[in-house]
């Protein structure tokens, strides 16, 4: 989906990310990455980091999030603000979705 100006939903590939959480890479070209996480309730996104700035908007769903040792109960609506670096992580507590917008594109999620 390099470039690619259209990104139908159908055309996306589903990849299991973590149990229970269903990743799909959307629109990018290299300096910007959209990607969608579908969570079960329950599922876990470990603790982690990486050299890229993410934002994630709720779609729906609630999770608890941790980012740099700091909790709270996000919603459908709210959005995140992640700096290079810096480590997160999330719990779902009810069924849900998270977007996510990658700078610079993540290679590893190719």
């Amino acid at each position: 989906m390099l470039n690619k100006r259209w990104v139908f939903h159908n055309e996306t590939a589903p990849c299991e990310a973590a149990s229970g959480v269903v990743r799909r890479v959307l629109a990018y070209n290299k300096d910007l990455m959209c990607v969608k996480n579908a969570f079960e309730e329950g599922a876990v996104g470990s603790l982690h980091h990486h050299p890229h700035t993410q934002i994630t908007y709720v779609v729906s769903g609630e999770f608890e999030f941790e980012i740099e040792g700091e909790k709270k109960i996000v919603k459908q609506g709210d959005t995140m603000l992640k700096m290079d670096e810096v480590e997160h992580g999330c719990k779902c507590l009810k069924k849900g979705v998270l977007l996510d917008i990658f700078t610079p594109m993540r290679e590893d999620f190719i």
